[in-house]
């Protein structure tokens, strides 16, 4: 994530409402500052009036008065009531392994402070100003790699984004450094929170960090998608391929939206190619291989599930969860919507395309490097094959890389481990999931970069036939960072330049508006 910048940062203003998905990215990743609308507060004070009823009815009421999971029939006395919020995130702060990216922490911080600002939780507002002021100061509380089953919420995770905000535990500052909360807080001038009843669950109950990582996922997707299309257009070209398998009357007797995308826009991309019109009439190829031929319907079977996990994305930014959730009438009462099951489902759903989009990438590569299958390449694409090696072993780690991400389609959501002394024992393992699709999107890039940077020299060796405007583009640039066909290189730097070009949407920035409106 960029450095994040305390002046000149623009603002949003917590409504109380869905969560728009670009904010909270807005958020996670550019350092965009966070308010709470003063009609968030007031609905603050009006759900914390009810809240502090219950604390002095006497009555045992979950969270406010009694212990958490399996000790919820423990009643807590008053005078240990501060310390039972205290020892909540003290213990829940149990994350073990690798340190969490920042824009994910964010996100997680994000999601629920915007859970706070629905009025449900019954926090202060006070507590509420404070996350948010942690937020808009670039603290960004440590968070590892394991501890959340993505039921009663990402417990560990959040606990660690608690902690902090009580000034102990762990936190990166705005520059990278890590040192203790205490010190961040008084650097930043901002005083440690002491949790009053209920403020504790009201912190960590909730799906936030699964749900942010779904959000950030199917923004880089957008882009991976059209990607793939266009890394497929290069590779159908290199191997004297045909675009009239993507005539729009043939996808609309099978009419998904994605496919239809999808064919679209290999079409446009292979509009008016030299190297497609050169062979039209060559009646020995009859049919494209299904790697080059079925390439809408599985890049467009990855856009119809990125449209529903969409959907579910946007139900969760306009739910308010917590447990216990203090209702319109003031009641406080016990639910199961922290259960990750919906989110889950659809983080495991989307690594299954990614993982098949990718597969099908790699059979496009391997089909370029072998002299049977690639109409007249050289083998491996190598300037001397048998001195030179060309670009066979960039195969191999693309297909190691496919093989992980066949691994990672394995979904976490079936793999439930029960937990508290019985009392949860289902859940949802969504945070697991939503870590292995960051993996997986990583992965997807990575086997992108290596088809085109196959596919690239696959068009230089077509020459003097161009290909297509739109990736003559792309080969000029490659062509221009002195990726070009000849002896043997040193191999992972070039990869790496490929990665670089594939990661985020700086490819649309090349000189054809086609590509800028790709979808």
């Amino acid at each position: 994530m960029p450095a994040l910048r305390t002046d000149d940062r623009p603002t949003i203003t917590l409504t109380g409402g869905p969560l728009p998905a670009d904010d909270l990215i807005a958020v996670a990743r550019f350092g965009t500052r966070v308010e709470l609308s003063p009609t968030v507060l007031a609905a603050l004070e009006a759900t914390r009036a009810s809240i502090d009823g219950f604390v002095t009815s006497g009555r045992p009421v979950y969270g406010v008065s009694t212990g958490f999971g399996a000790l919820a029939t423990t009643f807590i006395a008053p005078d240990d009531r501060t310390q039972l919020q205290r020892s909540l995130i003290r213990s829940h702060a149990a994350g073990s392994g690798p340190l969490v990216e920042d824009e994910v922490v964010r996100a997680m911080m994000v999601c629920r402070l915007a859970t706070m600002a629905k009025g449900v939780t019954g926090v202060r507002p006070s507590t509420a100003l404070a996350y948010a002021a942690l937020l808009n100061a670039g603290i960004t509380p440590v968070v590892h790699e394991f501890g959340s089953l993505g039921c009663s919420g990402d417990l560990a995770p959040l606990s660690h984004v608690a902690l902090a905000l009580m000034g102990e535990g762990s936190v990166r500052t705005p520059t990278g450094a890590v040192i203790d909360a205490a010190t961040a807080l008084d650097d930043a001038g901002l005083e440690p929170v002491v949790l009053a009843e209920k403020e504790g669950l009201a912190l960590i109950n909730g799906t936030d960090g699964m749900l942010g990582m779904l959000v950030m996922a199917l923004a880089d997707l957008g882009e991976l998608v059209a990607l793939a299309d266009l890394t497929a257009a290069c590779s159908i070209q290199a191997l004297r391929g045909t675009d009239r398998v993507f005539l729009p009357e043939l996808h609309a007797l099978r009419p998904h939206a994605g496919q239809a995308v999808s064919a679209a826009n290999l079409l446009a991309l292979l509009a008016n190619s030299p190297i497609v019109t050169s062979h039209a009439e060559d009646t020995t190829q009859v049919q494209d291989a299904y790697s080059l031929r079925c390439a809408p319907q599985v890049h467009g079977g990855l856009r119809d599930t990125m449209t529903h996990a969409a959907h579910v994305a946007g139900v969760e930014l306009a739910s308010a969860i917590d447990n216990p959730s203090v209702l319109p009438d003031g009641r406080l009462s016990s639910n199961g919507n922290f259960h990750g099951a919906p989110i889950a489902y659809v983080l495991d759903f989307l690594a299954i395309p990614i993982a098949d989009v990718a597969s099908m990438a790699e059979r496009r590569t391997d089909r370029l490097l072998d002299p049977a299958r690639s109409h007249g390449l050289p083998a491996f694409l190598a300037h001397q094959p048998g001195v030179d090696s060309g670009l066979m072993i960039a195969q191999y780690t693309q297909a190691a890389i496919v093989a992980e991400l066949q691994r990672n389609a394995t979904p976490a959501s079936v793999q439930s481990i029960p937990s508290s002394a019985m009392q949860e024992d289902h859940v949802s393992m969504g945070w697991h999931a939503a870590r292995k699709l960051r993996r997986s999107i990583d992965g997807l890039t990575r086997v992108l970069a290596i088809e085109l940077l196959t596919a690239v020299r696959g068009l230089e060796l077509r020459g003097p036939l161009a290909p297509s405007r739109a990736t003559e583009a792309v080969l000029n640039h490659f062509v221009g960072l002195g990726i070009t066909a000849g002896h043997d290189r040193f191999m992972a730097p070039e990869i790496a330049l490929a990665e670089s070009f594939c990661t985020g949407s700086g490819w649309r920035t090349l000189d054809d508006p086609l590509l800028a409106g790709l979808r």
